[in-house]
């Protein structure tokens, strides 16, 4: 027994010694230019402990060998002689011994009450917003098998800032359709055209808004519109002088993809949701400016745009990425065509398989509609808020049911089901009753929506997850499915939903910071946690001018009158 209490004493001193050393490096890492020298000190003094933690096991071990070891205050019969042997040894040591000692005496003094009491969860440790990496081995037996797949690196959140390797020249200005956001939006442009020497891109549909167009026949317009196109007549004659410096795109038609380095949003919530949805893969950084109704997602005031993008040019911000979910629909004679193509390739040779119509699927064609088509297992599409499933007009409540990984878990009777990303978590998740969780956690948000069940609570799974949705084979009823409010289809029996994390993220510029931000937007967007503040005691002068003996013989008297 002693010998296992010995063994499992000197690992924990050991993983004491690692956590130290660790706990060093950490440190060394948030402080200063002299990292290396430091990280180079504290490796020393590892290294010393370390052997001077062997020497105190082996005079350990020599003691128990020799019978002399201390167990409540008394010694085993029979080793007087060897004891005083032991003894005698120990009082002839050299003085570097001794010194030794000491040196361990002062390392067992740094765990001392304070020291457990940190390592119990309140050590002082860097600024960071993922969780620390749980250790490994469980007991003197058990741990984690090493496994090359298991292996996820995970940035902090909260070191993830921008930088350009080389300067951005392209720029995406995206704007809401509304007349009020003209003025900020033709002084942005015109700053980068002059200022930066950038080549702006807009939606094609901006050249063709009457208020920015001289060419308006106004005889056959409103009275308010001909007195709102007089108003921006400022705005459009400066606009028109930049008309021919633009490079405009159509949505469906054009393909953006490595034309773009940078994306400036005016407007709202919404302006981001249609940047994100027309990059499918990588997505520039985007800086959101408030000129919407919410503004949960923009963190950015136009009142000094200047400053704010020169930041951003040359670096100076933090970044939030938030993550998107891959979807994809899978049709009921999907997996058989498939099959059945599979195998006519392998018997027929390319010649004749046009000839017989067994072409590849997914033809290009299917991806220059406007509205994605997601029958097809190689189309996907990234939302970036939620892909919602309803029962759509039907009278009769919706019959989902839900895989995770391949393995049933459950089935929702209700409106519908929303699967959210945590920015999403804010949006239709939190009106049903979702919890709101900080775009920087990896998770997946299933969310019932008015389910006929008192039981049925929102949960939060791994974003590595892939959830399968299909509707149940005695469902009286198919869905509908919405992909961030856009490319509303149906979801017939048989068919099934996929979603899980996507790899390309949505690079979303912070105007202070990933805490700041977030929290700043629950507070002015949403009202999160308002309320009275409770007055204290000192400010009650009612309580404090009465007695409760005046309160009682109140009481009293009461007591008599109504008798």
């Amino acid at each position: 027994m002693a010998c296992r209490s010995d063994i499992d004493l000197a690992t924990l001193h050991q993983h004491r010694l690692e956590e130290r050393l660790h706990y060093g490096f950490a440190w060394c890492g948030a402080h200063g230019s002299s990292q290396q020298q430091q990280q180079q000190q504290r490796l020393t003094h590892y290294n010393e402990q370390l052997i001077r933690h062997s020497a105190t096991q082996q005079r350990q071990r020599l003691a128990n060998s020799s019978g002399y070891y201390k167990m409540d205050d008394r010694q085993p019969a029979g080793v007087n002689s060897v004891a005083c042997k032991v003894k005698e040894n120990i009082a002839n040591n050299s003085q570097n011994e001794i010194q030794q000692q000491q040196a361990e005496d002062e390392y067992d003094s740094y765990f001392t009450s304070t020291t457990r009491r940190r390592r119990s969860g309140t050590w002082p440790r860097t600024r960071s917003l993922n969780a620390p990496s749980p250790f490994q081995q469980f007991g003197p037996c058990g741990r984690i098998m090493k496994n090359s797949a298991m292996v996820m690196q995970i940035q902090d959140p909260a070191s993830q800032r921008l930088t350009w390797y080389k300067p951005p020249l392209t720029v995406l200005v995206i704007k809401k359709k509304d007349s009020q956001v003209l003025l900020p939006f033709v002084q942005l442009v015109e700053w980068l055209v002059q200022e930066k020497n950038m080549v702006v891109w807009v939606e094609s549909a901006v050249l063709e808004d009457k208020l920015l167009r001289d060419d308006v026949k106004l005889e056959q317009e409103s009275a308010k519109f001909r007195q709102v196109h007089e108003y921006y007549t400022g705005v459009r004659s400066r606009f028109q002088a930049l008309r021919e410096k633009l490079v405009t795109f159509k949505d469906g038609r054009d393909d953006l993809t490595d034309r773009i380095d940078f994306i400036v949003c005016l407007g709202g919530d919404g302006t981001l949701l249609y940047a994100s949805q027309l990059f499918q893969q990588s997505v520039p950084p985007v800086m959101a400016f408030y000129l919407g109704s919410l503004g949960f997602l923009t963190p950015f005031q136009c009142d000094n745009f200047q400053e704010q993008v020169t930041n951003v040019l040359e670096g100076h911000a933090a970044l939030t990425l938030r993550s998107r979910l891959r979807c994809s629909i899978h049709r009921k004679g999907e997996r058989r065509r498939e099959s059945l193509q599979q195998a006519s390739n392998n018997l027929l040779k390319p010649s004749l398989q046009s000839q017989y119509g067994y072409g590849p699927m997914g033809n290009s064609h299917s991806n220059s509609n406007n509205n994605c088509n997601l029958s097809s297992s190689n189309n996907s599409i990234l939302v970036l808020n939620e892909v919602v499933i309803n029962r759509g007009p039907s009278p009769y409540l919706s019959n989902i049911d839900i895989f995770l990984d391949g393995k049933y878990i459950t089935s929702v009777q209700g409106d519908g089901l929303i699967v959210s990303t945590p920015t999403g978590s804010t949006a239709y998740a939190a009106a049903a009753g979702a919890s709101m969780i900080h775009p920087s956690v990896p998770a997946i948000l299933v969310t019932p929506i008015c389910p006929h069940s008192l039981s049925f609570r929102p949960i939060v799974v791994p974003a590595g997850v892939e959830l399968k949705i299909s509707i149940s084979p005695d469902s009286r009823n198919t869905s509908r499915v919405s992909f961030d409010g856009r490319n509303d289809q149906e979801l017939n029996h048989g068919d099934s939903l996929r979603v899980t994390t996507s790899i390309y993220p949505v690079p979303s510029i912070c105007s202070q910071d990933q805490i700041s931000d977030w929290f700043d937007s629950l507070a002015e967007g949403l009202h999160w946690n308002v309320r009275k503040r409770q007055k204290c005691l000192d400010e009650l002068s009612d309580l404090t001018t009465s007695s409760s003996e005046d309160t009682l013989d109140e009481f009293d008297n009461l007591k008599i009158y109504d008798a």
